[in-house]
């Protein structure tokens, strides 16, 4: 564990630290494009974070190769190339796409490459747990198809919901830490080696979120852009193709004993077809009903509105930070919950849990205008908006004489002084009046 958080660290800090000069490189080389009739910020804001999340990746993958506990991984696995190849294709056209604007079919054709790139070099799935059957074998085309799908449909999700401040790094960043946990405990619990690669892409995935959103969270200082959401969606499909089609289901032994008891100890092995679902639940739902609007409309799939998830939650009136919360909240309760369950999936307390919290976020929703305010005693360690304002004291009423004092206006071509060069006061008294 210490390895990974390592790993974890050294990727965050190094995204962290890059993002600064490559805000002034996006800059520098114009790559700010105006303001669009979908977006929500109000000011042209640079692109191209996805170089600095690149090379948190590189220095990730880099540091964990001369790790003791983890230098395994490359040498036993293909998969880490698999991954630093198919990333940096995908990679270097979404900087193409940040800078120029590339046309949506040239970007879904790089996204099948990207992912035929990793299935040539072994990141592909080779069978798949299914339950009731058990382990299902798939021939070479059937493992490449729904490899190039899932890596397809999970980039487009994550590249679809990231359309406010902090969004889409925050809810891969929650949505891999509970893929994290699970893969740890796969490849800790079970001692199988085949889920540590998995567990890696995932902890490096986390570091590039959390060194990219101090600088992204509202008001954003910088847009991950294509080259940041097609990049986090390529990894986070490759984490999960890794723990779903590489890890043998007849490792774990669970087809013995009784039918409940192997069900039971399948749960661990199934929750692989379940998991990156919930990972990509909101995006995935987000993409599909973006889809069936726009054909619905006659539009094509790939042109862009204000119809998502997000953007119906600002008109609603949520404010912008209230929706991230709230695509935040949803989020890790689908995650969590799923990974609750396969840890203890006989427990009817977990079921009530996530039945009380989706309540509290039903009641969230339908409150857009509550404004929450931090106790007194956590003011100074929360942000300004949260903490309860100070009564502002009333002005003191000016002297009488200040009141009587006429402050000279210059004499110019504007309004009434325009008939002559004589001066004007600001406060002309009434005719007839004393002066």
């Amino acid at each position: 564990m210490r390895d990974y958080l390592l790993t974890l660290c050294v990727t965050a800090a190094v995204t962290y630290l890059l993002t600064g000069p490559v805000r002034k490189f996006a800059i520098a080389t114009g790559a700010m494009p105006e303001i669009r009739a979908r977006d929500v910020h109000r000011e042209p804001t640079p692109r191209l974070g996805g170089i600095a999340m690149f090379f948190g990746l590189c220095a990730g993958l880099l540091v964990a190769d001369h790790l003791q506990n983890l230098n395994s991984v490359f040498d036993q696995s293909n998969e880490p190339r698999a991954l630093l190849s198919g990333a940096a294709l995908i990679w270097l056209i979404g900087v193409l796409d940040d800078k120029f604007e590339l046309d949506a079919l040239i970007k879904l054709g790089a996204q099948m490459i990207s992912a035929g790139v990793m299935v040539a070099q072994g990141l592909t799935i080779l069978w798949l747990p299914i339950p009731g059957v058990g382990t299902v074998a798939l021939t070479q085309w059937q493992g490449t198809l729904l490899t190039v799908a899932l890596v397809v449909l999970t980039i487009n999700a994550v590249n679809f919901v990231d359309g406010l401040d902090g969004l889409a790094a925050g809810m891969v960043c929650i949505a891999t830490g509970a893929f994290f946990l699970y893969a740890y405990r796969l490849w800790y619990g079970y001692t199988i080696e085949a889920a540590a690669p998995a567990t890696l892409f995932a902890a490096i995935l986390m570091g590039m979120c959390l060194g990219f959103l101090p600088h992204n969270m509202h008001p954003a200082r910088i847009f991950m852009g294509d080259s940041g959401s097609m990049l986090i969606g390529l990894i986070l499909a490759a984490s999960a193709i890794s723990i779903t089609g590489q890890v043998d289901p007849d490792t774990l032994k669970i087809f013995e004993g009784s039918t409940r008891e192997a069900t039971h100890a399948a749960l661990p092995v199934f929750i692989p077809l379940i998991l990156p679902l919930t990972i990509i639940a909101i995006p995935m739902t987000d993409l599909v009903l973006a889809i069936v609007r726009r054909t619905w409309k006659g539009q094509s799939p790939f042109a862009a509105d204000r119809g998502h998830l997000h953007h119906r939650l600002l008109e609603i009136g949520h404010s912008h930070s209230r929706a991230v919360l709230i695509m935040y909240f949803w989020s890790a309760l689908i995650a969590f919950g799923t990974l609750a369950y396969s840890v203890h999936s006989t427990s009817m307390w977990i079921v009530l849990v996530i039945t009380v919290l989706s309540a509290i976020g039903l009641v969230l929703l339908l409150l857009p205008r509550f404004s929450p305010r931090a106790p007194r005693w956590a003011e100074a360690v929360v942000p300004p908006r949260y903490r309860r304002r100070k009564p502002v004291p009333e002005p003191e009423p000016e002297h009488e004489a200040a009141a009587d004092e006429r402050v000279p206006v210059p004499a110019g071509l504007h309004g009434s002084t325009a008939i002559g060069h004589r001066s004007r006061f600001s406060d002309r008294r009434k005719a007839g009046t004393p002066s």
